[in-house]
């Protein structure tokens, strides 16, 4: 991600807003000590937190520069073992320009159960049902992060059961802001599945969300939200 005008507001460069969306995930709870997430440089390189910081408390200086298989172009500490979940998505999808893999707890219980996410709130349409990596084991290879893009395929997020949780955006905000959706769609769902059936948005309700949701201020107002929970 590049600097941007937003709204009359000139962003951050890019690894200071990796370094905010990181420790807003941790203080969300919807990673801890090995989440990770990247964001895109160009076709090759792509910017990551390393895989032994402390996210909670990550610095500009935890974030390193690697190309898509994973040799270090900038900075000394190695990058997550799972740095292939980004590598191969970016090499599958030109459009996605940022990359969180999460271990948020409700997403998780419910692929532990074997249950499929269900969109049961407004926002949660916009992930809709993702599909499910039907494996618990790290994203630890190339070929473990090639099973992955297939299965995400064009979507924006992909479940991996009894593990996590994988969201692909078109840059950092929109990434962060539907990983938000998709951990409230999971605890709604599962708070709900306590007291009774939820109700599924049926495909009509899922495509008026869809239309007026996806929206990059609505994003930016998610972002904002958490950000300010930072200072």
């Amino acid at each position: 991600m590049t600097d941007a005008r937003s709204g009359g507001t000139r962003r951050p460069p890019a690894r200071e807003m990796l370094v905010d969306a990181i420790r807003m995930a941790a203080a969300a709870e919807l990673i801890d000590y090995s989440g990770h997430g990247s964001v895109r440089r160009d076709d090759r390189v792509f910017f990551i937190n390393s895989g032994a910081s402390v996210r909670r408390r990550l610095t500009v200086a935890d974030i390193v520069t690697v190309d898509l298989d994973g040799a270090l172009v900038e900075g000394s500490a190695p990058p997550p073992l799972e740095y292939h979940i980004h590598a191969e998505i970016y090499r599958a999808r030109p459009d996605v320009g940022a990359v969180l893999h999460t271990h948020p707890r409700w997403s998780t219980l419910l692929t532990t159960a074997g249950v499929a996410m269900k969109p049961v709130y407004a926002q949660g349409t916009l992930v809709g049902e993702p599909p499910l990596l039907d494996s618990p084991l790290s994203i630890d290879s190339r070929e473990m992060g090639q099973r992955l893009a297939a299965t995400l395929g064009a979507g924006a997020a992909v479940l991996l059961k009894s593990h996590g949780a994988v969201l692909a955006g078109a840059d950092l905000i929109e990434c962060f802001a539907l990983a938000v959706y998709c951990e409230e769609n999971a605890y709604r769902q599962y708070m709900a599945m306590q007291v009774g059936t939820p109700h599924v948005f049926s495909v009509e309700e899922q495509q008026i969300c869809r239309r007026t949701l996806w929206s990059a201020g609505l994003f930016r107002k998610a972002w904002d939200h958490y950000r300010s929970k930072l200072d």
